[in-house]
């Protein structure tokens, strides 16, 4: 919705030649390539049914499916990196044959798995570590001239809770992710994409700051992800389980649009495309009347 920002945001970035605009807040799908992510109906560690997931999300209105093979939960197992390749290429190779005009983003923080995806047909690098849990990481996506998704999180998926501390949440994650901008900037990578990172090293209270201060996250002029789809900051507060916040990610999937996400990644595909097309409504009503 907020296409009159003052700032002059990057509109569109470049995934395997094709420009995705971004000035239309878009969608991305999440395939969890895992037997143990936190929610249940995201686990797709069968092939066959990694394929039918995209389909039906690219159907619903996709613009993007993010891949993982990797569970970055709190308190996940580690697992190896032959281990997530083994989880993730396969599914990768297929989709790409089934969909091959699926936009593919892979959730790694290891630089061979993103190397080897973006090799297999992939488009885009979705970090969650912000290039600290691998030293290679940006020189690697610099060198492949891929988007970056930029996450903010401290320690690691087993570590990040006991790392949830600050005195000003906004402003550490903001002065972080400029730091990490600067040097991805300096190494010649285009398509920055920034995720302020909900629920990752932060409690909920944490996360709902940085929901209230989103459209501050501007100041940078580059697109912004919103990743809030069913977590814990949803159904602590409301009472349930991961299964239970649909509506609850409904809700904060319209508050990020109003502040200015550019992409929003989801679990439940129809729901946030749905909540786009009325958010785009409403602004184009209210653009009319000026």
């Amino acid at each position: 919705m907020a296409k009159d920002t003052v700032f002059n945001k990057k509109a569109t970035i470049n995934a395997g030649g094709r420009l995705i605009d971004l000035s239309t807040q878009r969608v991305m799908g999440i395939i969890n390539l895992t037997p143990d992510s936190f929610f249940e109906g995201s686990r797709k560690p069968d092939v066959e049914l990694a394929v039918q997931q995209a389909g039906k999300m690219l159907a619903d209105g996709a613009s993007m499916l993010d891949l993982g093979g990797y569970s970055s939960r709190p308190g996940a197992t580690d697992i190896s990196v032959q281990e997530e390749l083994d989880r993730l290429l396969p599914a990768v190779t297929a989709i790409v044959k089934q969909h091959p005009e699926a936009v593919l983003s892979i959730d790694t923080f290891r630089a061979e798995v993103a190397e080897a995806a973006i090799n297999a047909g992939a488009h885009i690098i979705n970090d969650i570590g912000g290039g600290d849990l691998d030293a290679d990481m940006f020189d690697t996506v610099a060198r492949l001239q891929v988007p970056y998704i930029l996450m903010h999180m401290k320690g690691t998926p087993q570590t990040m809770v006991q790392h949830a501390q600050y005195k000003n949440v906004f402003s550490e994650v903001f002065d972080h992710l400029v730091s990490r901008y600067e040097k991805l900037r300096a190494l010649g990578v285009h398509d920055v994409i920034l995720d302020p990172g909900f629920g990752f090293a932060k409690t909920a209270e944490h996360s709902y700051e940085l929901m209230s201060h989103l459209q501050n996250f501007d100041m940078l002029e580059l697109p912004i992800l919103a990743g809030i789809s069913r977590k814990r900051m949803i159904y602590g507060l409301l009472g349930g389980t991961a299964a239970d916040a649909l509506n609850g990610t409904t809700v904060l999937n319209t508050i990020a649009l109003s502040k200015g996400a550019n992409i929003l990644r989801v679990h439940d595909v129809k729901e946030a495309v749905e909540a786009v097309k009325l958010c785009e409504m409403v602004k184009a009503s209210h653009d009319r009347r000026l």
